[in-house]
């Protein structure tokens, strides 16, 4: 139960933020996944690498933010179909620019996360 509204809370958060986005930046890209990917990305690394490393939340709350928040946040579902369709319109360095960008603004957001962590621990 705790995943499942977890990640009902996170999918409404995608579904809003995603058209957030799309206020400011065209739709001919998918910032909106991407901006979803990369803030889930530092969500969990957040709540893992602080929250449930220094014992501030407890595991049911671990796995409602984690598994059901973040899970329901981001897209990876989304971030290959929207691939495969930039390939099939041969938009091939849009393809190729969703690929490289959500794979590193969501590595960069999890070790940002973690160097966070790291400094607010004082390790």
């Amino acid at each position: 139960m705790i995943i499942f509204l977890g990640a009902g809370f996170g999918g409404a958060f995608r579904y809003w933020g995603s058209n957030f986005v799309y206020n400011f930046l065209p739709s001919s890209f998918p910032h909106g996944t991407l901006f979803v990917n990369t803030l889930g990305s530092l969500i969990i690394g957040i709540v893992m690498f602080y929250f449930a490393a220094n014992e501030l939340i407890s595991p049911k709350t671990r796995i409602f933010l984690a598994t059901g928040f973040c899970g329901g946040l981001t897209t990876f579902s989304t971030f290959p179909f929207e691939t495969i369709n930039f390939i099939k319109e041969k938009e091939y360095l849009f393809a190729g620019a969703n690929i490289l960008l959500n794979i590193l603004l969501t590595l960069l957001a999890l070790f940002i996360a973690y160097k966070i962590s790291r400094l607010l621990t004082g390790g």
